[in-house]
């Protein structure tokens, strides 16, 4: 409970990041925790699924900007991962923008990954 360690991507996208009990269950204090690790890398996978999307119905993407926010309870695990993407299109709908990021949510790997063990959300604005 009180240990702590390091997490270093092989990449070196970038340097060592500090990781303790404390930083998943009670307070980050500057370190990190697994969960942030998968919400980050949900959001970057998703916005990456998204933007393709678009592209692929005829649309370009002037910005996209998605968090993604994992809920971990002690004892149980990661139950939720939350993903808010806002976004500024030209040329859409609303309905069509909500459900290609719909797809994007269930079609990017990390979704896929976590499909069937967390529960998936989506909220989607176009701006």
């Amino acid at each position: 409970m009180s240990g702590s360690g390091h997490v270093k991507p092989e990449s070196g996208a970038f340097s060592e990041l500090p990781v303790s009990w404390a930083s998943r269950a009670e307070r980050q204090r500057g370190k990190t925790s697994p969960e942030e690790l998968i919400a980050a890398a949900h959001a970057a996978c998703y916005n990456m699924a998204f933007s393709n999307g678009l592209a692929k119905a005829g649309h370009k993407a002037e910005r996209l900007t998605t968090r993604a926010e994992v809920e971990f309870v002690p004892g149980t695990g990661i139950t939720t991962s939350t993903l808010t993407v806002r976004g500024r299109v030209s040329g859409i709908s609303k309905d069509e923008f909500e459900k290609l990021a719909e797809e994007a949510k269930s079609g990017c790997p990390v979704s896929q990954a976590l499909k069937g063990n967390v529960e998936l959300k989506l909220h989607a604005t176009l701006e």
